[in-house]
């Protein structure tokens, strides 16, 4: 697809597991997003962007996944002949003993949704196994030897999972599973029976990655017959419970956890306003990555090239230099009342900091950014021309964006962020190699925070979604005070417009914000019972015939059309 950021596209960000098929098995799936992609390319979209894909732990996050290189189960799409091994037989026996619409009602159940599809994929696997034909056995086995880099040590790590009560914690696992030398030797010494048993639950792993592979590049080709591109998302880090950190400990510093610095502006969070965030990934040891020729990151990119048109480096800044604490993320409580010789005591005269090295010297910015370029050359080389955006938002050096720009890699523009000496920055100011959008998936929508100001008059919530709005009127061009304007009539259109005739090669709009909902789908820092469960109220299939929708996607229609996106 011809993705040259000199021709202006508008794209919707829209998490899978929130998209609502009308037979969907209780969370989105590649048919449901093949829905969508049919109702974004209608309206005039030319991009859908994802969240990562990647196969989640028991906290769901997309951002905490337990492989970088293994796709979630859950987004495949499991009915009578799909996959083709999966029985109509099979199928109704399985649902008979569950209430589908009980499952689409609400937010996702993710305990029985996997229960689920894990034991449709079970059924289709076994039927694989007994009556396969040679070709596809052939088919499956290429499979497993092309990719082999990851699959094997994946495979592996998800049976040792299962036998270990479905954790990933591995530095929680007996003795003799805890590395992935003492894991195998653990293996071999088993009875013969025993060893191919769990071999033979290796190969059901293998296969749904398979089946996975297949379904993804399937759905990848459909949007380019829509004229839609896929974007997805790659995490700078990876989950300490991960099978990438098991099976590759070297290549990771184990006692440092990485996040970001304090951010004074986080009001809701005390943790982050006094210590910054910790996310609890383990840090790179770039040394023992450049002996291998950096092969990880290699097998990273290849995996999401093949099932997506481009795709977004999530906190690319990481490359460059990264905060990092001595503490896991668990211990944040017990650190938020202390002061900082208390910390020191705690940790042992460690204190959080930056990796390799801070900014405060020339020479160690003129490091960190000629590292951090020699790593992104690599995700580069290896994807192989196709577009690269990198999240460069939060505190940022300043020779980041201009380093990514020349690098040919497109950052983000928030319109109520991009200010200079205190007054917003006009669109037709921003670079043409950006991504403009209001919202990522971690902030508050636009209709949340119009509710919050006009209701919450005298609260800090209020204050600031007031503040936030003001500015994006001011970037729309619009009287500030939102108490004199409209929101369906006055502010909507105009903010849409502003975004879409703003000069950024993609202007992008959260689904959220699109159909002006209140709803989000994460909040940073917590670990709050909604994040990462909320799904549309409304299936695709309604929200195609409700005339409420249809008059706001022919205006939105008009709009990309007026402003040369559509």
């Amino acid at each position: 697809m011809n993705l040259s950021p000199e021709k202006k596209i508008a794209g919707v960000l829209a998490p899978l597991f929130a998209l609502r098929g009308e037979e969907d098995l209780g969370i989105g799936d590649v048919a449901t997003l093949r829905e969508f992609i049919d109702w974004v390319a209608g309206i005039g979209f030319k991009l859908v962007q994802l969240l990562p894909v990647n196969e989640t732990g028991a906290d769901n996050s997309p951002y905490n996944a337990i492989s970088a290189m293994a796709i979630e189960p859950t987004t495949l799409h499991l009915a009578p002949d799909s996959p083709q091994d999966l029985t109509r037989e099979d199928f109704d026996d399985l649902i008979a003993d569950v209430d589908p619409n009980s499952l689409r009602l609400g937010t996702v159940k993710y305990r029985a949704v996997k229960k689920l599809k894990r034991r449709l994929l079970e059924k289709a696997f076994a039927s694989f196994s007994g009556h396969a034909s040679e070709e596809r056995q052939v088919e499956f086995r290429t499979f497993c030897e092309e990719e082999s880099a990851w699959l094997r040590d994946y495979a592996f790590f998800r049976v040792l999972m299962e036998g270990n009560e479905d954790s990933a914690a591995w530095n929680r696992w007996p003795a003799q599973h805890q590395t992935i030398e003492t894991a195998r030797s653990w293996l071999r010494d088993l009875p013969h029976d025993r060893q191919a048993a769990l071999r033979h639950r290796e190969s059901f792993f293998c296969y749904v990655q398979w089946i996975a592979n297949q379904q993804w590049r399937a759905v990848k080709l459909y949007a380019e017959e829509r004229g839609v591109a896929l974007m997805g998302d790659i995490p700078f880090g990876v989950s300490y419970c991960s099978v990438d950190v098991f099976a590759r400990a070297d290549e990771f510093m184990l006692e440092w956890f990485g996040g970001a610095p304090p951010e004074p502006h986080f009001k809701d969070d005390a943790f982050t306003q006094k210590w910054g965030q910790n996310w609890g990934i383990p840090l790179y040891r770039w040394d023992k990555m450049r002996t291998n020729n950096f092969e990880w990151w290699r097998d990273r990119v290849r995996a999401i090239r093949r099932i997506f048109h481009l795709f977004r480096i999530d906190h690319v800044q990481g490359f460059y230099r990264i905060y990092a604490f001595p503490w896991r993320p668990r211990m944040n409580k017990q650190f938020l009342p202390l002061d900082h010789n208390q910390m020191l005591q705690q940790t042992g005269g460690r204190a959080p900091h930056f990796v390799p090295r801070d900014d405060e010297t020339p020479q160690n910015r003129e490091a960190n950014k000629r590292e951090g370029e020699e790593y992104l050359r690599v995700v580069l080389e290896e994807a192989g021309g196709r577009r690269v955006v990198g999240e460069d938002l939060g505190v940022v050096p300043d020779y980041v964006r201009p380093n990514l720009r020349s690098l040919g890699i497109a950052g983000f523009k928030i319109p109520q962020w991009e200010g200079r000496d205190g007054m917003i920055i006009p669109g037709d100011k921003y670079e043409r190699l950006s991504v403009a959008t209001y919202a990522t998936h971690d902030h508050e929508p636009i209709r949340a925070l119009w509710s919050e100001a006009l209701e919450h008059l005298a609260s800090n919530a209020g204050e600031q979604a007031r503040a936030t709005l003001e500015k994006i009127a001011l970037f729309a061009g619009l009287n500030p005070k939102i108490d004199e304007l409209d929101f369906e009539k006055d502010f909507y259109p105009a903010i849409m417009e502003a975004l879409f005739r703003c000069e950024s090669w993609i202007a992008m709009v959260m689904i959220t914000d699109l159909l002006a909902r209140k709803y989000r789908f994460n909040v940073p820092g917590t670990k709050a019972n909604l994040n990462w469960t909320r799904r549309m109220r409304r299936s695709i299939a309604q929200l195609r015939s409700s005339r409420k929708e249809q008059k706001r996607m022919r205006l939105i229609n008009e709009l990309l059309v007026k402003r040369g996106r559509a």
